[in-house]
């Protein structure tokens, strides 16, 4: 058969429509038709859509019951062609629709049919804002509606309507576009329900609290003549400091409120005296509403809370903050700043060092001085940063939230070119441009890391010595040269004038981590998320250990602390259920998790829909898995640390265990055309060279595969790093077994086992139930090591 032409569409930025019709599922099939061909003409009639077809800069990619429009001049051509849309469905009572936008990457291929289809950020997220609205929503996200409020046409348009969680569980801040004429003024119901279900936990923990109390008067009673410590007593110099009110009649401030909160916040981080949450976690406390203070510092394991506002008007400038002690609601300090906007950064170290005071912190004269010290005289740049900083934050929640960082450095680059002198631009920017090169690997290129070392060039220029440049240079070294040795020493000077920065302790964990020093690893990140509680991102990777170390109940623990903070995250769900597959071969809580996902919302599982496959595959469920490789799109159906198997090596592994050689043999050779792509930009990189030896094993090239695999070991040693080599090694033992090399593979699996990283691969339910090892099943040696690992509480794997 001859096989097909395909064309590639390049990566671009792109300004993605996404609209469905509501109720879509349960209409008749002919009304179903009826109603698509009506949405249909009503779009092509619509004066924008006609305008960019004719300049030939659309795509129109239709998803069954809608549609995406792909426009590429500016954000504005989607939001006026859901405009038009909107008006034209006004008086229609049959026809229901909802709307997404996003700006953001989107690539996709066009075959020999010409058909189209397209995928990326862009895509991605417009479908998952659509998905947040119901019936006449135009929803935006965030950078979208940045941009329309740019233009004074657009602003009355523009609503916040708050904060819904996607994939990753990454919170991402939504717009509705209504006005009395077109769109839905009516708060979408899934953030209603958000909102009651925060106001139902609110009173669960208030009345939990009560018995506390409750308990505790009652042992205060009987055990007064004694004398107790409380295991729970928080540090009387701990603070929290909240997210200030934008009192600004412009909008567009609020990211100076972000800045001045945040540079508070630093400030009394460089105290030792003190213990002071990360800007992480306090972000989820929003200004704006209704604050239960001592809840937060309880959450927050705090005795103090610092709130404020910020109003910026012309050259003035006024900044209001109180002190207040959380545990009995004594207002402790509070102070009104109210002079020239070029004063700013001097009312910032006023308040923390007046904060200081009333905790009665001791301050050092370094301490002192660095406080004093401002970020910048440039307050245009000071504007800049601190919108790259916040989108930065947003972005280290998610691996492959490139658009964020590539704005972000856009951002940088601009603050830094108005203040040539601008310290912290640069090492942020020093960690936007790693974060591209190591964090989401897709530069992986050395022309990026060249960019991050010419920023940590110029940080180390202007402050040699300073604490945030020991950090930058120790990111750097573990991010760009994996220099583990050279980071911990640049770590170890950077504690000691940032005592407060969760960030030291967090890649000092990874850095152990890959040094097989699991343990102490796994102590830092706990530190970490002492300074950080409601990082839910630190969680994860506080499980991640415990899994290394074979603690299957204490990773679950961890990810039920995670679900606390966000209960609705999708993915950590289905991954704490999915520990329960791998270490009693169980599928049973996983499979009823998705089933309880699928019944609330079929298309709020495909942020797990990698865990739906696995857990199909291990119940041999095809058909599930079908559905699963469906709902996956273009993302891997497989990632372990550095191990990525694509949607195509899915598909082949799944007509491998169905018997369907044609078809897997078709989805493997398309797998290796994408993996040696990745072999070809990172020839060093082991974990790529591993995954496409593999795949040539799937193929029947047992010389090539045994080589790939050898050399890809020899590439990741052991000695320089513990969790690529141990990955590595372990999945060598897969590819020798698909080699048809049975002794090498239970050699290579023995070997594997006793690496110091514990792999999922070869977690006891992997062993016993994933078709990647079906080769050695019935070898009595492979079956005494599979049994060798069963929990002595395995439960017996669901029929």
């Amino acid at each position: 058969m001859a096989a097909e032409v395909k064309k590639e569409i390049e990566l671009e930025i792109a300004h993605v429509l996404f609209l469905d019709i509501v109720g879509y599922s349960k209409l008749s099939v002919n009304e179903q038709h009826a109603q698509v061909e009506e949405l249909n003409e009503i779009v092509r009639l619509c004066e924008q859509f006609r305008k960019a077809e004719a300049a030939s800069r659309l795509l129109k990619i239709p998803t069954g019951d809608g549609m995406a429009l792909v426009f590429y001049k500016s954000p504005e051509e989607p939001a006026q062609c859901a405009v038009e849309i909107s008006r034209a469905f006004k008086d229609n009572a049959r026809l229901h629709v909802r709307m997404g936008i996003h700006s953001g990457p989107v690539s996709g291929v066009v075959d020999v049919n010409e058909r189209t289809n397209v995928a990326g950020a862009g895509i991605n997220m417009a479908r998952r804002v659509m998905d947040c609205g119901d019936a006449g929503h135009i929803l935006l996200s965030h950078h979208v509606a940045e941009d329309l409020a740019e233009y004074e046409h657009w602003r009355p348009f523009l609503h916040d309507i708050g904060t819904f969680e996607v994939k990753h569980g990454v919170p991402v801040n939504v717009t509705n576009l209504y006005s009395d004429e077109i769109g839905n003024a009516k708060l979408p119901t899934k953030l209603q329900a958000v909102r009651k279900h925060r106001a139902h936990i609110r009173w669960a923990e208030i009345g939990a609290a009560l018995i506390v109390v409750g308990a505790i008067i009652a042992g205060v009673f009987f055990f007064a003549r004694r004398p107790t410590t409380s295991a729970l007593r928080v540090p009387d110099k701990s603070i929290a400091v909240l997210p200030f009110e934008n009192r600004s009649e412009d909008k567009a401030n609020a990211y100076f409120a972000d800045g001045v909160q945040d540079e508070i916040l630093t400030d009394l981080a460089r105290i030792a005296d003190l213990k002071v949450i990360s800007r992480t976690s306090v972000l989820q406390y929003k200004s704006g509403v209704a604050r239960n203070l001592r809840e937060i510092a309880q959450q927050l394991g705090v005795a103090n809370v610092v709130e404020g506002s910020v109003q910026r008007s012309g050259n003035r400038v006024r900044v209001n903050a109180q002190l207040v002690d959380a545990r009995n609601d004594a207002h402790l300090w509070a102070q009104t700043y109210d002079r020239d906007l070029a004063d700013v950064f001097a009312i910032q170290s006023e308040i923390a060092k007046a904060i200081a005071d009333q905790l009665q912190a001791k301050l050092s004269p370094n301490e002192k001085k660095a406080i004093e010290q401002p970020p910048t005289t440039d307050l245009a740049a000071f504007d800049l940063y601190s919108r790259a900083k916040s989108l930065l934050l947003t972005a280290n929640f998610s691996a492959t939230n490139d658009p964020d960082r590539r704005k972000a450095i856009e951002l940088l680059d601009e603050a830094v070119k108005r203040d040539p002198s601008f310290f912290d631009a640069y090492c942020q920017l020093a960690r936007a441009h790693e974060d591209l090169y190591a964090v989401s690997g897709l530069d992986h290129t050395p022309a990026r890391l060249a960019l991050a070392e010419a920023a940590l060039q110029a940080a180390t220029r202007l402050r040699p010595d300073a604490g945030e440049t020991h950090l930058a240079r120790a990111q750097f070294l573990y991010y760009g040269r994996r220099d583990y040795a050279g980071a911990l020493a640049e770590l170890e000077s950077a504690r000691r004038v940032l005592p407060n920065d969760p960030r030291i302790f967090e890649l000092t964990g990874y850095i152990l981590r890959r040094r097989g020093q699991q343990e102490e690893g796994l102590r830092n990140l706990q530190r970490a998320a002492e300074l950080d509680p409601r990082n839910f991102f630190t969680l994860q990777q506080i499980a991640l250990s415990y899994q290394h170390l074979g603690r299957y109940a204490d990773a679950t623990a961890a990810l039920d602390r995670a679900l606390s903070i966000v209960p609705d995250n999708v993915e950590t769900r289905a991954n704490r259920d999915l520990y329960e597959l791998f270490w009693k071969a169980d599928t049973r809580p996983l499979h009823q998790t998705i089933d309880s996902i699928l019944a609330q919302e079929p298309g709020a599982l495909a942020p797990a829909a990698d865990t739906w496959f696995q857990s199909a595959l291990a119940e041999r469920d095809s058909a599930a898995a079908e559905r699963a490789l469906v709902a996956l799109g273009d993302a891997p159906c497989w990632g372990e640390s550095a191990i990525h198997l694509s949607h195509s090596f899915g598909e082949g592994l799944l007509a491998r265990m169905t018997k369907d050689e044609p078809r897997a043999r078709i989805a493997f050779e398309a797998a290796r055309a994408q993996q040696e792509k990745r072999v070809q930009a990172q020839p060093d990189y082991g974990p790529a060279l591993c995954v496409l030896a593999m795949i040539d094993a799937a193929l029947g090239r047992r010389d090539l595969a045994l080589e790939e695999g050898r050399r890809a070991i020899a590439l990741a040693p052991l000695e320089k790093d513990v969790s690529n080599g141990s990955l590595v090694t372990q999945y060598f033992a897969i590819t020798a077994a698909w080699a048809g090399e049975k002794e090498l593979a239970l050699q290579q699996l023995e070997t594997g086992l006793r690496a110091p990283d514990a792999s999922l691969a070869l977690s006891y339910g992997a062993l016993k139930l994933l078709p990647f090892w079906d080769p050695l099943r019935g070898d009595p040696r492979f079956e005494k090591i599979v049994a060798s690992l069963a929990p002595k509480d395995a439960l017996s794997p669901a029929k």
